[in-house]
């Protein structure tokens, strides 16, 4: 199983290459770089660990590349993802959002788990990754 989550997520993995033009991407636009990382990536998960602070004022990817490096080399067994943030008054949002390393091994997979009992009949279910079977810092 893969996990399909922000832009380029049904490409092949990037290259670092690759990764640097769309740091210059976004650069270019205006938008400040931040790097996240995580051993849990459920869809529901949206608060990953920030690697760093957010890099507003860069002209030059090689300095995002340097800590995505950096933070690859810390954790590689860890999926870690690359975002474009644009500070405009108008958006204030995050523009575009991609993992650029994901761990050796195949992505975990979740199993369909009952989370609630209601009234009569009704039962609701969710996904649970089977990664979190292991302690935090051990999954992969």
């Amino acid at each position: 199983m893969r996990i399909h989550q922000g832009t380029f997520s049904f490409l092949p993995d990037l290259t670092d290459a690759q990764i640097e033009k769309q740091i210059a991407y976004i650069i270019r636009n205006g938008w400040a770089v931040s790097i996240e990382y995580t051993d849990d990536p459920n869809p529901y998960n949206t608060y990953w660990n920030m690697w760093g602070l957010p890099m507003f004022d860069l002209e030059d990817p090689a300095g995002a590349m340097y800590e995505f490096k950096k933070c690859r080399e810390a954790f590689p067994k860890h999926y870690i993802k690359v975002n474009g943030y644009d500070s405009s008054p108008m958006w204030q949002a995050q523009r575009v959002s991609f993992i650029a390393h994901r761990p050796t091994q195949d992505d975990p997979g979740f199993r369909l788990k009952r989370t609630l009992w209601s009234d009569g009949r009704v039962q609701k279910y969710g996904l649970e990754p089977y990664v979190v079977d292991k302690p935090a810092g051990e999954r992969y």
